[in-house]
């Protein structure tokens, strides 16, 4: 039985995460869940995004430019060792910011590794990482023509609060609460058999 596990992002995966990212480039695919990391394509080196990384775990800096805490996880498969995806968790997201419909994970899969149930093992690796973080109700998005990121939300108990639009990118876009203690207790069974081990958190 295929497992995955969380890894925090590295230099020694640097050749695989740009591997990852040209492939979602390839296939015109949305680049959910990186952290930013397309920006390597034309802006940041590699190097310079991990350094990136760490300054948004660090409250004064978040503060200073008024976003929330993320983390960012390359999602890897334990057989081959190989990056199948990736997510970013937010965590101490501001009311006034809520107000905004800013989400706290964002996931994706590479393109030739979708439709293997991998999307809802990593939001369910996502929902174990917001409970250590202290998170109890977590909002997700997805835009209203995107029937597998819903189907994967509505897979983890996601309750629709609204749909309108998003202006950032002119979509409409479909806005989900999951609790998080009532999630992983109803789908502890079903998917704690295809972890492997869960991240540390720093």
């Amino acid at each position: 039985m295929e497992k995955l596990f969380l890894e925090i992002p590295t230099i020694k995966r640097k050749e695989e995460a740009l591997d990852y990212l040209e492939e979602n480039v390839k296939y015109n695919s949305d680049m959910n869940g990186m952290g930013s990391m397309d920006r390597c394509l034309n802006e940041v080196t590699f190097e310079e995004w991990l350094l990136e990384l760490e300054k948004k775990e660090d409250i004064e800096y978040i503060n200073r430019i008024n976003r929330c805490q993320s983390k960012t996880f390359f999602v890897i498969r334990e057989n081959d060792d190989r990056i199948v995806g990736m997510i970013n968790v937010r965590y101490h997201i501001s009311e006034e910011q809520l107000k905004t419909w800013a989400s706290h994970i964002g996931y994706g899969i590479r393109p030739t590794e979708r439709r293997k149930g991998y999307a809802k093992i990593a939001l369910y690796l996502g929902l174990l990482e917001e409970q250590r973080l202290g998170e109890e109700r977590v909002l997700l998005e997805c835009a209203v023509d995107n029937i597998g990121s819903k189907k994967t939300i509505l897979a983890l108990g996601g309750e629709l609060e609204k749909t309108e639009l998003d202006e950032y990118d002119d979509t409409m876009t479909n806005y989900y609460w999951i609790n998080v203690h009532d999630s992983i207790e109803k789908y502890d069974e079903q998917y704690k058999v295809h972890i492997k081990q869960i991240s540390k958190s720093k």
